[in-house]
């Protein structure tokens, strides 16, 4: 697409509530922005593994509007080890400054104040899907990685579950940090509101959850 034409484009783009119940559960999942301007521009950026580029591709066909490029496969290595990876990026927009702007403090990702008027389930279940799944085939527990953020940022979290879902969460000690864990009592009701959102190929993070569930909670997932 020509760059005049994008420009053109640009200040016409505006989040819908679905967009940003996508954005909101993404940013505190894998999903980052970036500026390379002082922070008067922003561009999203969704990276994920290969093995779950079906995800990236959903995501970007929410955000197609907001792009110039489909997704991209790149290599990664870790610890010696070749990875292959899926991403894309939006376009650099003054749109998303105040969403960076209340997810970035010196560079850090966190959690703002306000997070619990923007939890929606859609947003949970973005969130979930990101960077979350049960906490073992053992247990009914759900586990979500937070471990980037700090013992208040989580406490946020924790205190948004409940305000927004009546979920009851808690910290979990890791060796990289805490992670936000919903406790086995709430973990029917988390896949309730969760699962008729849930892509299907991510119903295995419910693991054995789901045989101990009533049929009625045994829903066909109505996001695809």
């Amino acid at each position: 697409m020509r760059n005049n034409e994008i420009e053109r484009r640009k200040p016409l783009l505006k989040l819908t509530q679905r967009q940003r119940s996508i954005l909101i559960g993404t940013i505190l999942g894998d999903s980052h922005f970036e500026t390379q301007n002082g922070g008067r521009t922003y561009r999203l950026k969704v990276e994920h593994s290969s093995k779950q580029a079906f995800y990236v591709d959903w995501m970007y066909k929410e955000f197609q509007d907001w792009t110039n490029s489909s997704p991209k496969s790149k290599p990664k290595i870790v610890k010696g080890i070749k990875y292959e990876n899926y991403y894309f990026q939006t376009l650099s927009l003054g749109q998303l400054r105040f969403y960076a702007k209340q997810f970035y403090e010196n560079g850090n990702k966190i959690v703002p104040n306000q997070i619990r008027h923007w939890l929606t389930p859609l947003a949970l279940t973005v969130w979930f899907m990101d960077d979350g799944s049960i906490k073992s085939k053992y247990h009914k527990a759900i586990i979500l990685n937070t471990q980037g953020f700090t013992r208040k940022d989580i406490q946020i979290l924790i205190d948004a579950l409940k305000y927004n879902f009546e979920i009851v969460a808690n910290f979990r000690k890791q060796v990289d940090g805490l992670q936000l864990i919903i406790v086995g009592s709430s973990a029917e009701l988390f896949y309730k509101i969760t699962q008729p959102i849930i892509l299907p190929g991510f119903e295995y993070k419910f693991g054995a959850l789901v045989n101990n569930l009533p049929k009625e909670y045994r829903r066909r997932s109505k996001v695809g």
